[in-house]
Order: C-alpha cells, then sequence, then structure tokens
C-alpha cells in the first residue's frame, strides 16, 4: 500500500520543440501539466483557439459521420462489446491517420452530405404524402378544385365545419338566401370535422350564396389545382416513387461508407489529440527562442522523463522540491489483491495531506465482510466463475471496470469460503432436493456452524469482527501520530482509548449480560478482571485529562475531556453497525430456503420437477441480485462510516496526467519510459 511520491518537474527548452515535446509528453501519460505564471512581462502566450477550435470541429464531423453510420448501417455488437475495450492499434496505423486525415476527413464529409441530402428527401416525400393524404377527400370530385364554372354560373368548392347532411346545407341556403332561385349542392366527401362539398349557382347569385355558405363556416380549400384530384393524385404518386428511389439509392451510398468506419475513429482520435496538445500550448509561456513548462511527475519517472527530454531534445529539465502549500495530485500503487478496492476507496475520496492509503487493510477486509454477508458458497462459486471469466475473455477491458470485476471476484471467493464454513449451498437445496425427489434427506454439514440455528452465536462473531476491524483503525491512526513524530497525540488519542475499550471488553466478558447473549458463561481470571477495571479507569480519567489538553483553563479542559469520554457510546454504536452482518448473512439463507420450499411444493413429479426448476432459477436469480446489492452497500457503509471514521479524512486529488485521451482506440506505446 503506498502512495506514490511525486515531483515537480520544469522544463525549459527551444520554441521550435515544444510541439514535438508536447507529443511525446503525451505519449508518456506520465506528468500532469501544472503551469504557474509569474507577474514577469517577458514572456507572452500563443493565441491558439483557432486551432484548436479547428481540430474539435473536425472531430466533431468524424464522430457524427461515425453516428450517421451507425444510424444507417448498425454495426453488430455482442451481448458483452462494453467488456471488450477499445480495440487496440499499433503506432505505425496511428501515424497513417495523420498523413491521410484530408483523404478520411473527405469520407467524413461525404457521409455527411449524404445525411444531409438524406434528410431533405425524407422532408419532401413527407410533404408528398401529406399532399397526397389531403387530395383523399376531394377524389371523388369530377372537376380541378380551382373550377369556377361556366360563363353563366359559379361553381363553389369547399368544405364547412361540421359533419352535415345535404338537407343541412339547403336549410342554410334556404335562410340566408331565400330568393335564390337555382342552387344545386353536391357533397363530395364527410367526416366528423368537415364536410366537403361543391356548390353551383347562377354567377348573378354568386356573390350571396357564398356569404351564406361562408356565415355556416364554408372556405375554400387551401391549395387549389388545376387537375382533377383523382388525376392529381396520380402525378403525386409517380413523384413520390421517383423520391423514393432516390433516397434508397442515398441511403445505399451511405452504407456503401460502412468498411470506412476504422478510418473516421482514427482520424477523430487524431483531431482529438491534436486539440488536447494545442489546449496546453495556450498556457505554456514563450519567448522568441524558447518556452517553459511545468508539472507533477511520479518520482519513480523523473528520472527517466528528464533524461529523454534532455538526450532527444536538448532541454533543460530539472526537479523542483514541492511545497508544503501545494495541492500535489495522489496516484495509488498496490498489489494486484488490493488495488481492486481502489475504486470503493475513489469513492469515498483519496488521501489527503498526512493520510496513509488505507487500500490494503480495506481491501482485506472488504472481501473478508462482503463473502460474510452473502455466505453462500454456490452464490460465491457463481460470482467469481462469472467474474474470472470476464477477466479472461476481456483482458482489455476499461481500467475501472476491471478493478471493480475483479473485486467481484475476490468476494466470490471469501463467499465460497464462508459458505463451506456455514454449509450455505443455494441455501438449504441439498436437504430439499434429496428430501422431496429421493426420500432421503442428505445434507452437507457446515464445517463451522449453521448461523440460521445458532443466530446469537454468529451476532457474537459478528461483533468480534467489529471491534478487530475498529481496533484496526484506531491502530492505523495511531501510527500515523507515530510517523508524524506526534507522541503526546499517540498516547492521548490512542493508547488511552485502547486502555478504556480493551478494560471495557475485559469488564463486559464475565457478567451475566454477555452470558444471556452469548448463551455461555465465560470465565476469566481474577487478575485479568481486576487488570481490566483498572485498564479501563486509566484510560477514562487520562481522556477526561487529556482529551482537552490544548486549553489551559481547566473547567475548559475537563469538560471537553468529559464530552470526549461521552463518545464511547458512539464505539458501542459502531460495534452494533457490525449486526448487519448477521442480518445479510440470515437474509441470504432465508430468502434461499423458502424459495426451495416454493420450489418443492410440485411434489416427486414430472410437473414438480419442472416446477422446482422454474422457481429455483427464478428466484435464485433475484436472491443472488438483491442479496450482492446488499452485501455491496453494506460493506462501503462499513468501510466508510466506522473505519474510515476512525483515522482517514481523504479529500486528495486524482492525478490527470497529460496523454492521448481517445474515444475510440488505444494505442500501443512504442516506447516505455520505464
Amino acid at each position: 500500500m503506498a502512495v506514490l511520491q511525486m515531483q515537480r518537474i520544469n522544463v525549459c527548452a527551444l520554441k521550435e520543440n515544444r510541439k514535438a515535446i508536447l507529443e511525446r509528453l503525451q505519449e508518456f501519460g506520465a506528468m500532469e501539466i501544472d503551469i504557474r505564471l509569474g507577474d514577469g512581462a517577458e514572456y507572452e502566450l500563443q493565441d491558439v483557439a483557432p486551432s484548436r477550435a479547428i481540430f474539435e470541429k473536425q472531430a466533431h464531423m468524424a464522430d457524427h459521420a461515425l453516428e450517421v453510420l451507425q444510424e444507417y448501417v448498425p454495426e453488430k455488437t455482442g451481448m458483452f462489446a462494453s467488456l471488450e475495450g477499445k480495440p487496440l492499434v499499433d503506432q505505425e496505423t496511428f501515424n497513417k491517420a495523420a498523413v491521410c486525415q484530408e483523404n478520411y476527413m473527405e469520407i467524413a464529409r461525404n457521409v455527411t452530405s449524404l445525411e444531409k441530402q438524406t434528410a431533405e428527401k425524407k422532408a419532401s416525400i413527407q410533404k408528398l404524402q401529406d399532399r397526397i393524404q389531403a387530395l383523399t377527400p376531394w377524389l371523388a370530385l369530377p372537376v380541378p378544385a380551382e373550377y369556377g364554372g361556366t360563363r353563366h354560373t359559379a361553381c363553389l368548392i369547399g368544405t364547412i365545419a361540421g359533419n352535415l347532411k345535404l338537407d343541412d346545407v339547403y336549410a342554410l341556403l334556404a335562410e340566408r338566401t331565400p330568393e335564390t332561385e337555382a342552387v344545386d349542392v353536391q357533397i363530395i366527401f364527410t367526416d366528423k370535422d368537415y364536410t366537403y362539398l361543391a356548390v353551383t349557382c347562377l354567377k348573378t347569385e354568386a356573390r350571396d350564396v357564398e356569404d351564406a355558405l361562408r356565415a355556416g363556416g364554408f372556405s375554400r380549400p387551401a391549395q387549389a389545382v388545376r387537375k382533377v384530384p383523382s388525376e392529381y393524385k396520380k402525378d403525386l404518386e409517380e413523384l413520390l416513387e421517383q423520391e423514393t428511389k432516390e433516397l434508397l439509392n442515398l441511403q445505399e451510398e451511405i452504407a456503401g461508407y460502412a468498411d470506412r468506419r476504422q478510418e473516421l475513429r482514427l482520424v477523430s482520435d487524431y483531431y482529438r489529440i491534436r486539440a488536447d496538445k494545442y489546449e496546453i500550448l495556450g498556457k505554456i509561456p514563450q519567448t522568441a527562442k524558447t518556452f517553459a513548462l511545468s508539472g507533477y511527475v511520479p518520482a519513480s519517472r523523473a528520472d527517466d522523463l528528464i533524461r529523454e527530454l534532455q538526450e532527444t531534445y536538448g532541454a533543460m529539465a530539472e526537479t523542483e522540491p514541492i511545497g508544503e502549500e501545494e495541492d500535489v495530485p495522489v496516484v495509488l500503487k498496490n498489489n494486484r489483491f488490493s488495488e481492486s478496492v481502489e475504486g470503493v476507496l475513489t469513492a469515498f475520496g483519496l488521501p489527503g495531506k498526512g493520510d496513509i492509503d488505507p487500500t490494503f487493510f480495506t481491501s482485506i477486509f472488504y472481501v473478508f465482510l462482503f463473502g460474510l454477508m452473502l455466505s453462500d458458497a454456490a452464490y460465491g462459486l457463481i460470482v467469481s466463475a462469472v467474474c474470472g471469466a470476464a477477466l479472461l475473455k476481456f483482458p482489455r477491458m476499461g481500467e475501472n471496470l476491471r478493478k471493480s470485476v475483479q473485486l467481484f471476484f475476490w468476494c466470490g471467493i471469501s463467499t465460497i469460503v464462508w459458505g463451506v464454513l456455514f454449509g450455505g449451498y443455494f441455501g438449504d437445496v441439498v436437504d430439499i432436493v434429496s428430501e422431496t425427489f429421493f426420500g432421503k434427506k442428505v445434507s452437507i454439514p457446515a464445517v463451522w456452524f449453521v448461523p440460521l440455528n445458532e443466530p446469537m452465536r454468529m451476532l457474537i462473531y459478528s461483533m468480534l469482527f467489529g471491534v478487530i476491524h475498529l481496533f484496526t483503525g484506531l491502530a492505523l491512526k495511531g501510527y500515523i501520530c507515530l510517523r508524524d513524530k506526534r507522541y503526546v497525540d499517540f498516547l492521548c488519542d490512542c493508547v488511552l482509548w485502547f486502555l478504556l475499550l480493551l478494560g471495557l471488553i475485559g469488564m463486559l466478558l464475565p457478567t451475566e449480560l454477555f452470558a444471556g447473549i452469548a448463551g455461555q458463561q465465560i470465565v476469566l481470571p481474577a487478575a485479568v478482571v481486576t487488570a481490566s477495571k483498572w485498564s479501563a479507569v486509566a484510560g477514562a480519567v487520562g481522556i477526561v485529562l487529556m482529551s482537552g489538553r490544548g486549553t489551559k483553563n481547566i473547567g475548559v479542559r475537563l469538560a471537553l475531556g468529559a464530552y470526549d469520554l461521552y463518545n464511547v457510546t458512539g464505539w458501542l454504536s459502531d460495534v452494533l453497525s457490525y449486526s448487519r452482518l448477521l442480518a445479510l448473512g440470515l437474509a441470504t439463507g432465508v430468502i434461499a430456503s423458502v424459495i426451495n420450499q416454493m420450489g418443492s411444493m410440485g411434489g416427486k413429479s414430472v410437473v414438480g420437477v419442472i416446477v422446482f426448476v422454474l422457481v429455483f432459477i427464478v428466484g435464485h436469480t433475484f436472491n443472488i441480485g438483491i442479496n450482492l446489492l446488499g452485501a455491496y452497500v453494506h460493506t462501503c457503509r462499513l468501510q466508510y462510516v466506522e473505519f474510515f471514521g476512525k483515522f482517514y479524512e481523504g479529500g486528495g486529488r486524482e492525478f490527470h496526467p497529460f496523454h492521448r485521451e481517445t474515444k475510440y482506440v488505444d494505442i500501443k506505446e512504442e516506447k516505455e519510459l520505464c
């Protein structure tokens, strides 16, 4: 367990090498750029915003082209594609994207242009379909919608709101124009909203007739054409067929670029990397001939980086002591087992100033407690087998995802161990199956004991594990005090609390109260009991006298000490929190047993076997899912609240090195620093 030591590196080199140096730093991915500009006016900052905007625009265009291809020619991916990680390409292949960037961007422009034409064509088709739909009510009209009549007659074609009958229209006209002599009304079509009609009358009476119709809600067609509606519909359908063919041709042309996805991904990542480089380029101070930059590097890689910059680019590079007030980024370095829990630690907070890296201890207790909560060997075997297979099958999965899967693999192993100790194999499935379907009950005995049969015993052990967990946290606090040479704090904040707590435990164990909980009487030697009493007294007195040592006022000091002594109730609360180990362990076993009992209700028959299998699969899938979630959440809580609360604050800043941040591919490094 370790927080890697960081060093600040200052670099000064010729201005003509600035881009090459930044590119090399991106390849290394070992330096977090942290430029601190002074108040002097000897340097200037280069305006790179236009260039960076161009690179970002190019990357966005390539991304959009890939989205278009995915829309029109979906790329087939497996169920576990998210576990595969980004494909790995060699440096030569990636360099080809730089050389052929214009050709690759031409692909993106073509795809984007085709997508625009496709969108326009779809809009045109939709418009034609709407026009055909609008013609449907007029198909029975034997004349064009804009037909006005003959020399002596007028034809009024339009719609009236509402579903009217022929008599209703004549009644409307008779009411409004009683003197009209010759009017002919033809209803073309009706629906729930409108009545489509054609009214013929004398041209001399056309104005009065139209006014009467308008009083009833009459309106002319919005689109009047010079063709008979049925003929016009045929023309539109022919045009629609032509537009549809052109749309299919455009879509086929887009599909023709499906095998060019890799080029688009490469050029997108190429421009994305260039945009990141230019972002830093705009921040570094430059003079007419030189430039400078600074940043943080892990101490183990600093010498190699300095040597590279000096030998290859003739740069001046040197390390600088890190100031006490600097916000130094944090990099964790742990073994393969412990690194799996780094995600849990990061979710709480990376080690801050004065903290140690608790990953090693956290990993041990996390895996231990997780397995104790799930505590079913069959469930643990499933979890570890699935996670182990995923780690082997997908070696290039993302780093954070890999650590999480690895954590659940170890938790599965722990669950197997606890399941064997407690005799849990899909609950009591062996007992149920043997008794129901074979007529003879066969059991796999627990190596240790069965928590369902002895819950109080399990509670005692849960408390014991909790005490060990909490004491480890207090011991780590003592280690930090000794490391920082705060010997008084070590004595007052750690040793005195150990004396008090161990004394109280020694006094509690022989009591009838504990015997009633544990189910057996514990007898300690009289000397141990006496020593426990004096230990508790010494610890309590010391805490009262020394907890407020920061103030000289005796009364305030004693009050602060008494208040700190009251925190012993907090320790009791913390210990009781570990009863969740019992609760979750029992929940897993009880639900599993209920599922097995429900499945066996069909009895010894073909139907009974089928019912059992179905209930078994569905029920245990649910049980393992819900209890995995519960074990994860409550194990995290025990780490965050009870364990970390004793010694760890967090608040550290994550290390963000300047590296090649890609979206689609990973680039194989050809030269490593170390």
